[in-house]
């Protein structure tokens, strides 16, 4: 079984990468809504501050800011993913997934990076904004409907 590393220190700000466990899937963008509702629940009980975030298809990108002496990530994963799945109609499933108690939408597990300084930051957040370009969904980043670029472009239209 692998063995996912995790950050155990408070960090100020954290990058993750979520895939779906079928490359290619399309759920988490015809099903925005419940993946939407699943954030806003997990954030309403357990506060987190989100400074970027791409969903692509199959997988997302985001930059999250955790209060001050939380690490727990885990948690909030934990949940939006049960929740957004919980949402979901039943897929057929592998014995394997029966016994790990899945249903067959994510990747086990999922890629955390704890932020080191301003640079690694900015990376980071170049990957988020540009990933609807380098997969080929959008010809700019702000012309990606599901991404927090697209809103901050539509706001500052408005203004």
């Amino acid at each position: 079984m692998p063995q996912y590393s995790r950050p155990t220190a408070p960090a100020a700000q954290m990058f993750f990468t979520v895939s779906l466990q079928r490359p290619g899937d399309d759920v988490l963008v015809t099903q925005i809504e419940h993946l939407r509702q699943a954030v806003r629940l997990t954030r309403a009980e357990r506060p987190f501050q989100i400074k970027a975030w791409v969903v692509l298809p199959d997988h997302l990108h985001t930059i999250w800011t955790l209060p001050a002496g939380d690490f727990d990530h885990a948690t909030r994963w934990r949940l939006i993913k049960s929740r957004f799945t919980a949402a979901l109609p039943k897929r057929p499933l592998r014995l394997s997934q029966i016994n790990q108690q899945e249903r067959g939408v994510w990747q086990r597990g999922y890629w955390a990076h704890s932020i080191g300084n301003q640079a690694d930051y900015d990376l980071h957040l170049r990957c988020c904004q540009m990933d609807p370009v380098r997969h080929g969904v959008a010809e700019r980043p702000e012309d990606w409907p599901y991404s927090s670029f697209a809103q901050a472009a539509a706001l500052q239209l408005a203004g």
